[in-house]
């Protein structure tokens, strides 16, 4: 954070972080805090910086889409440097897997706070979630989460706090990610919920065969197509989800995203829906 900056901080609670931003001398700041109980001392800091530089929102994070917090003229092109903003969140729990799907898809799609530029992300997780997000390949804690988060963004794992640091504190510890947006996703040309789909699956069953867990991608009708999908990737159907990098991960994904535009109603396809499997209209593979 340098002079001038403008920050969003995601559950400020009493303020300890945010004594440390204003210390900056941040263009705005603004915190989004849902705790009431923590307003009188926000609001002791908000009188105490300068006029209007610090702003308090109490409510939920995940009911903005923050899309119209900032000025028009702190916009950037995508592909240039980032933007001077910068998020800082101490997520809640129990919420942060849900919130940063959200802003991994709104980065992707490049709107909320990501239709600024590429806004970088500094968050605190439950030290096992931020394990998880940058988990690299053949790692124990390899997951969906990695994967969805490692093609959009390059994650760092910047610190271990203890959780006896925080107020309140939590029972566990806790780990601080940093996310710096890619120009382009790794998986490119394939829609983010298509994406989001395939390795949510992949990683279903994730210590069986590859075959075994992606065969729910498709109905019983549609079922050879799962072979026709690892042999156009050349991928082996017999490794398991933690051994693919996301390029090996993207020859599937994009073999896949074919085969639904070549069927009408897969891509809508859940194995675990209770309901009549819909009817597909096919085609020739070589269409």
């Amino acid at each position: 954070i340098s002079s001038g900056s403008t920050v969003v901080e995601i559950g400020p609670g009493p303020g300890n972080i945010t004594r440390c931003i204003l210390e900056k001398n941040p263009r705005e700041l603004f915190v989004i805090e849902k705790d009431r109980r923590f307003l009188p001392m926000l609001e002791m800091l908000a009188d105490a910086a300068s006029p209007g530089q610090m702003k308090i929102i109490i409510g939920d994070v995940m009911d903005y889409s923050l899309e119209n917090l900032f000025p028009q003229e702190l916009k950037v092109d995508w592909h240039s440097l980032s933007p001077p903003i910068h998020f800082i969140g101490n997520l809640p729990f129990n919420v942060s897997t849900a919130l940063i799907i959200r802003w991994l898809r709104q980065m992707h799609n490049k709107t909320g706070p990501f239709s600024y530029g590429r806004v970088n992300l500094t968050l605190t997780f439950q030290l096992e979630v931020a394990e998880r997000i940058v988990a690299p390949v053949m790692h124990l804690q390899r997951s969906r989460l990695s994967v969805m988060c490692q093609n959009l963004a390059k994650v760092r794992l910047c610190d271990k706090i203890k959780g006896a640091s925080f107020v309140p504190s939590p029972d566990v510890d806790v780990g601080v990610v940093k996310f710096r947006p890619r120009r382009e996703p790794i998986i490119n040309d394939v829609p983010f919920d298509i994406v989001e789909k395939f390795v949510r699956t992949m990683f279903h069953l994730r210590r069986a065969y590859l075959v075994k867990g992606l065969r729910n991608l498709y109905p019983r009708e549609l079922n050879h197509l799962t072979d026709a999908m690892f042999e156009e990737a050349d991928i082996d159907p017999t490794h398991r989800s933690v051994m693919l990098d996301i390029e090996e991960i993207g020859r599937l994904v994009k073999v896949y995203w074919k085969f639904c535009q070549q069927h009408p109603g897969l891509e809508n396809y859940d194995f675990r829906a209770k309901m009549k499997t819909p009817k597909f209209v096919t085609k020739s593979l070589s269409d």
